[in-house]
């Protein structure tokens, strides 16, 4: 598979990594749109949201209370964006489900 994310979790790329478990990942993202921008996948793939179901759903629960944590880590206390791209026209460009984590600034909606 030449997935970047799948690389990522076998270490075969490097990344600077925030947190891991047994089923997730989080890490940096390279082009921050925020003072704190953070990825957080699941290390099985899962192609994107719309591939979400009874077999692989109790990870997206685990990626949000791992998010959760990471916010309080990051000093976040005052609010963050949880963000998943869907597919071409919702604007995912990594075919691995992934969820941007965003904070450190004031965000408008629905863009910024």
């Amino acid at each position: 598979m030449d997935c970047i994310f799948c690389k990522i979790v076998a270490g075969e790329i490097p990344s600077t990594k925030v947190y891991e478990d047994d089923t997730v990942l989080a890490f940096k993202d390279l082009n921050p749109t925020a003072p704190v921008h953070i990825l957080v996948i699941p290390k099985t793939h899962i192609a994107s949201a719309a591939d979400i179901d009874e077999s692989n759903s109790a990870v997206i629960a685990h990626i949000f209370e791992v998010a959760a944590v990471i916010a309080k880590e990051q000093g976040l206390d005052d609010g963050f964006r949880i963000v998943n791209n869907c597919g071409e026209l919702g604007g995912q460009t990594v075919k691995h489900l992934h969820f941007h984590l965003l904070g450190g600034r004031k965000f408008d909606w629905p863009a910024g």
